[in-house]
């Protein structure tokens, strides 16, 4: 059953709303933008533990420290931005996915904000504690990572799409 007359009438309300981005530099989401940086020392965190735990080289707990405070203050960069489009844009607001991956996304703000907070204040050992944080944080980058690709791939969400495409 394809066709306009068997649509789903909260589906086409949900469509007609706004997606452009609120928050953008010539076009350009910030939001899109900034969130490679949080995922990318999330990952780099674990790594660092993961290092650290094989071979015992304290160069590779440091680095997790400063992967983790990299990781948790842009992460509430980026958070501040998805959630300046999620209050300002309707269109972002009426989708599910937005909500889901804005949840996921402040509990990984709250993980990794844990994770460098107990290890700047000396609070948590890199093992076990810091090593189950950053695998906590990582799963939960996964998460908000999978929503926040089906606002992108399935609702078009910060596309800039042609006449001509």
């Amino acid at each position: 059953m394809t066709g306009t007359e068997n649509s789903n009438p909260v589906i086409s309300k949900v469509e007609e709303k706004t997606t452009s981005s609120a928050v953008a530099v010539a076009g350009h989401p910030l939001h899109a933008m900034t969130v490679h940086f949080p995922i990318a020392l999330v990952i780099t965190t674990l790594a660092a533990d993961v290092l650290f735990w094989w071979s015992g080289d304290p160069f590779w707990e440091r680095a997790a420290l400063w992967s983790a405070g990299g990781a948790f203050f842009s992460g509430v960069a980026a958070g501040l931005i998805g959630t300046a489009e999620l209050l300002f844009v309707s269109g972002i607001r009426a989708r599910v996915a937005s909500w889901a991956h804005g949840i996921a996304a402040m509990a990984l703000i709250g993980v990794a904000g844990a994770n460098w907070g107990g290890r700047v204040t000396e609070t948590i050992q890199t093992l076990p504690h810091g090593l189950g944080l950053s695998m906590l944080a990582a799963v939960l980058t996964g998460l908000a990572g999978w929503h926040g690709g089906k606002l992108i791939f399935d609702h078009g969400i910060g596309l800039m799409v042609s006449p001509k495409d």
